[in-house]
């Protein structure tokens, strides 16, 4: 039997890891990296298996140079934590293997630092590689030859997380997009062939979910309608679901902005008792859109963008954002049109970034070929993209500019007004429905979403020291609440203000040290 420990390394702050809203929620961390549970399950259970996210507590260097073996995994923005942990599991003799995101697009990165690497996905290689280095005769890298099939993926192991510390749970139920966006690594990592889960895997993951109070749970698909036909059929057995048990868990989760051509897909969403859905946006600027390949938003089936927006929060589900600047077509006139696309479209979160170029995408090929790459590990304008109408500074200072922008408390709290205080938009439809039919659920359910909105904004008051915006908050809440007079409305609301309170300080802080803002995701 080994003694085996898989790591997460800690976050620098960023825009989704709400280092600054957690501590309101009473939580350590946002949510549990997919893999860690997943590849716990695909351990043989001769072996003893350890989860440690350090996000939640810190590494004990002691326990680690014991194990027989250290797993390390991460992303990109995860990489310079990753090689101080290795530098230091190699100081003290220990044996360890990485995984993970950044590593299967920059193999050469740790160098000698790692014993054994894993490029892609690991669900056949991680258990070869545990039966050969048990035999002692592993090798020095390990990629599957093939994609795995999700069919025969193992529910994961959510026993072993420290679930009180975290906001949100994550599941996964499909991996792969069709898509040839020129600047995304998931059809790199995944491929552009959605594969999914069966039903009963769907069903059984989420049940190990609630057992562990995960109720709040990202579904971490980078598509989830990759494959619209075939994910319907996993809704329809999730409503049905939420119907039988009383509609105990609330989902968000990632798709396509075609997703608004699909009135039935977006019922059973709805239904599903999804309630955010987060959609690549990227620009206002359709020949950026073009340039990159992102060409499902320039269809003109359904209107334009904000009427396919508009159309999407109509039909209940809010609508989160991802947004980039620095395309080659776009001059410094892209900021403007962000900031005002953005409030036009009434899209409460946006996370906005620089365009950078990640190994191995086809953004970064094209880019080196034509000697417009910063290769340094640490960019000094924030990003390795060269851009083509404007400079790196100006790009850098119009970036700072619009996040400043979005998140002046007037500006984010219009768009939350101008959306959930809209009567067409019915955010939790499903679930309001089901409590409606139902006296004594419904009274617990609305007590208890006025218990948590008085106790969000009782912490707000006590934390925020800016005394302006402690005014807005409180303003804010009790214009809502004359407004509506809903529980429901009111928590959801207060969660906002904390959201607002997260981002509000990270673009204070970055735009004191000049520095651009960490997009976790």
């Amino acid at each position: 039997m080994a003694d085996i420990v898989l790591v997460n390394p800690r976050f620098e702050p960023s825009y989704w890891g709400l280092e600054h809203a957690l501590p309101l929620f009473g939580k350590k961390a946002n949510l549990p990296v997919a893999c860690l549970p997943l590849l716990a399950a695909l351990t043989p259970r001769e072996h003893c298996v350890a989860l440690v996210d350090e996000s939640i507590q810190p590494l004990d260097w002691d326990r680690l140079a014991r194990a027989d073996l250290v797993g390390v995994t991460g992303m990109s923005v995860q990489r310079f934590r990753m090689k101080e942990i290795l530098a230091e599991l190699k100081a003290r003799g220990a044996f360890t293997v990485v995984g993970g995101p950044w590593v299967t697009v920059e193999e050469d990165y740790f160098g000698e630092l790692a014993d054994v690497i894993f490029i892609g996905e690991a669900e056949e290689t991680w258990p070869r590689f545990l039966r050969q280095w048990t035999a002692g005769a592993h090798q020095r890298r390990y990629e599957q030859s093939e994609r795995s099939d999700m069919t025969q993926v193992p529910c994961p192991r959510y026993d072993l997380l420290r679930s009180r510390d975290y906001m949100f749970g994550s599941v996964q139920f499909s991996r792969g997009c069709p898509f040839q966006c020129e600047f995304c690594d998931i059809i790199v990592t995944f491929g552009r062939r959605p594969r999914l889960k069966t039903r009963a895997q769907v069903l059984a993951e989420i049940q190990a979910l609630h057992r562990q109070g995960l109720d709040l749970t990202f579904i971490v698909d980078d598509n989830l309608i990759g494959n619209k036909h075939a994910v319907k059929d996993l809704l329809r057995a999730l409503a049905g679901w939420q119907e039988e048990n009383g509609y105990p868990m609330t989902f968000f989760t990632e798709a396509s902005l075609d997703l608004c051509e699909d009135d039935e897909l977006i019922d059973l969403m709805v239904r599903a008792n999804i309630q955010s859905v987060f959609i690549g946006i990227e620009s206002p600027n359709e020949e950026s859109l073009r340039e990159t390949k992102k060409l499902q938003n320039v269809r003109r089936r359904g209107g334009t963008m904000l009427d396919k927006i508009h159309k999407i929060q109509r039909l209940g589900l809010e609508v989160w954002c991802g947004m980039i600047v620095g395309f080659d077509h776009d001059d410094p006139g892209v900021f403007d049109a962000q900031v005002r696309f953005i409030q036009e479209a009434r899209i409460v979160h946006a996370m906005v970034g620089m365009l950078a170029a990640i190994p191995k995408t086809p953004l970064h090929s094209r880019l080196a070929r034509e000697g417009r790459l910063d290769f340094s590990d640490r960019p000094e304008f924030g990003t390795n993209v060269i851009p083509l109408r404007m400079g790196r500074d100006e790009l850098a200072d119009g970036y700072r500019r619009v996040m400043r922008e979005l998140y002046q408390p007037h500006a984010y709290f219009d768009r939350v007004d101008r959306l959930f205080l809209d009567p067409r938009f019915q955010v939790g439809a499903a679930q309001r429905a089901h409590w409606r039919k139902r006296f004594w659920p419904r009274v617990k359910a609305q007590a208890a979403n006025m218990i948590r909105a008085l106790a969000i904004q009782r912490r707000l008051m006590r934390t925020v020291k800016e005394g302006s915006l402690r005014q807005e908050y409180r303003r804010r809440l009790r214009a809502v609440w004359r407004s509506k007079r809903d529980p429901y409305l009111l928590f959801v609301y207060a969660v906002k203000c904390v959201m607002h309170y997260h981002y509000y300080t990270m673009v204070r802080d970055m735009a004191r040290e000049r520095r651009t803002l960490v997009n976790t995701f």
